[in-house]
């Protein structure tokens, strides 16, 4: 997919930008279509497979304009996949970065197949544009949304790693709560928004019905008002830090609160693998793992 946010991120640093894609495969191939790099003067992020023809487009990038390309990976450059790939290069600059649309990336030279308006208008009116696809001269391709909304509740030692983890992972949006911005590290990660609220459960109500929820705070009297907030508000999934006998007590006085059983046993603690132990950098790492599995479909809990 097009991650125009971080072609702009990218044109606000370096200026004029290229940005190299595999448009189609044939055969065997490093990477998958859609896979890209950016390359700027001195330096370049992402990957297209690595090897000879990764090496050979980074050095030429810069140097051409928008082009097409064919490359036949065993004669062509001695890597041993075999296979061929057609490789987009575009330059951009910050003004045409943010002149891209929001929905789908399309560009082609002479007429435009129906194909590719069909999928246009898929993509725009029902959101249904999955994959890049190239037909003939013309490449179209989604642009990248996060799939998933997940909260993070605190930015103690765990939150810290746990957002530190899963910030660089792709289709997840991170919202990061505390009760002041003192308690934030000096530096965010890029796609992490900051919320900080004197009362952490007044800003339940921004969080989407489907967001996907870690509660990791300083106090367990606010960690509960979190539990009872969300199990009152709804959400995809539910993960609280600490013990067996936390959740004992917490259960208890969530049934107080009104919950039903049933209900109450939507959040998830402990949270990530508790195999791995219990430094913040293997909570953040089982928590990770269990998102990942969420994106493929593999598992719904966290």
């Amino acid at each position: 997919m097009f991650d125009r946010k971080e072609l702009i991120e990218a044109c606000k640093i370096h200026g004029t930008v290229a940005r190299v894609v595999i448009a189609d495969i044939a055969g065997s191939a490093p990477r998958e279509v859609g896979a890209s790099m950016l390359v700027w003067q001195g330096g370049q992020s992402g990957t297209i497979g690595g090897g000879t023809l990764e090496f050979d487009l980074a050095k030429a990038a810069m140097k051409g304009k928008d082009h097409m390309s064919r490359h036949a990976l065993g004669p062509d450059l001695g890597q041993c996949c075999g296979g061929s790939v057609h490789v987009l290069t575009e330059i951009y600059d910050l003004e045409r970065a943010q002149a891209l649309p929001n929905d789908c990336i399309v560009r082609g030279k002479g007429e435009m197949p129906f194909q590719i308006q069909t999928l246009i208008s898929a993509a725009r009116n029902h959101g249904d544009l999955t994959r890049s696809q190239r037909v003939g001269t013309w490449f179209i391709e989604p642009v990248h949304r996060p799939m998933h909304d997940l909260w993070i509740w605190g930015a103690g030692h765990v939150g810290r790693a746990v957002v530190n983890t899963i910030a660089p992972l792709p289709d997840i949006k991170i919202t990061w709560v505390d009760t002041t911005i003192d308690r934030y590290p000096n530096e965010i990660p890029d796609g992490v928004t900051v919320l900080p609220a004197q009362n952490l459960t007044d800003t339940i109500t921004y969080a989407s019905k489907q967001a996907h929820h870690l509660i990791m705070t300083y106090s367990h009297t606010i960690d509960l008002s979190i539990c009872h907030g969300l199990l009152s508000h709804q959400f995809a999934s539910c993960g609280l830090i600490g013990s067996k006998t936390k959740w004992a007590r917490f259960r208890n006085r969530l049934v107080g609160l009104g919950h039903q059983e049933a209900q109450i046993s939507q959040i998830m603690c402990p949270i990530g693998d508790p195999a791995l132990g219990k430094h913040p950098q293997m909570i953040a790492i089982g928590v990770a793992d269990r998102l990942i599995k969420i994106s493929l479909g593999i598992d719904q809990e966290i």
